[in-house]
């Protein structure tokens, strides 16, 4: 199974972005997507953010992970 964590821009710089991962900031490659801000929510794997997503869909995905770490 492939997880991705959904993120919270903080810093991007050329190709390269600082997200936050529900605290932990991590250095991620930002080359797949176009347009990336601070602000931005995205899904990372692999230390690549690969898409952009929505606040709404960081919930759920939050959501859906405790849900699996609880059963």
């Amino acid at each position: 199974m492939c997880v991705g964590l959904s993120c919270k821009v903080v810093n991007v710089k050329g190709d390269v972005a600082i997200v936050d991962a529900t605290g932990a900031k991590r250095t991620v490659s930002a080359a797949l997507l176009d347009d990336l801000m601070p602000g931005d929510y995205v899904m990372v794997h692999a230390g690549a953010a690969i898409a952009k997503i929505t606040d709404d869909d960081t919930d759920e995905t939050d959501r859906l992970m405790e849900d699996l770490l609880d059963e």
